[in-house]
């Protein structure tokens, strides 16, 4: 099982994962590093333990957003199911809408990630 080094904060920490699966913790520990040092930088220095409450949070809060958007869009499509295709259409509508707004925040993450 390979460990690698993931450096969240300025700290170093060795991490086990599945065979295969290095890149995809590299990026997730980048992307922890990352929302860790926009922490730091709106709110200074606090303890350790207390930043990682505090971007654990924030990345729950941002689970929680997509999935009530997927939910959202499920319960559209569901509903749009036999009503014609007005419904349908007013449906796929939403969801392009969604995926256009994820893809924007993927896109500011993957952003963030290279300029950090």
């Amino acid at each position: 099982m390979p460990t690698l080094p993931l450096s969240i904060n300025g700290k170093i920490y060795r991490i086990a994962c599945e065979e295969g699966q290095e890149e995809h913790l590299e990026r997730l520990g980048q992307y922890l590093d990352h929302r860790c040092r926009q922490l730091v930088g709106s709110i200074g220095h606090i303890s350790e333990s207390l930043m990682l409450v505090m971007v654990a949070l924030l990345i729950a809060d941002e689970l929680s957003d997509v999935s009530g958007e997927l939910h959202e869009l499920r319960t559209a499509l569901g509903a749009a199911g036999g009503d014609g295709p007005s419904a349908r259409e007013q449906a796929e509508e939403r969801v392009a809408q969604v995926i256009e707004g994820l893809a924007r925040r993927v896109e500011g993450i993957a952003e963030a990630l290279e300029t950090s």
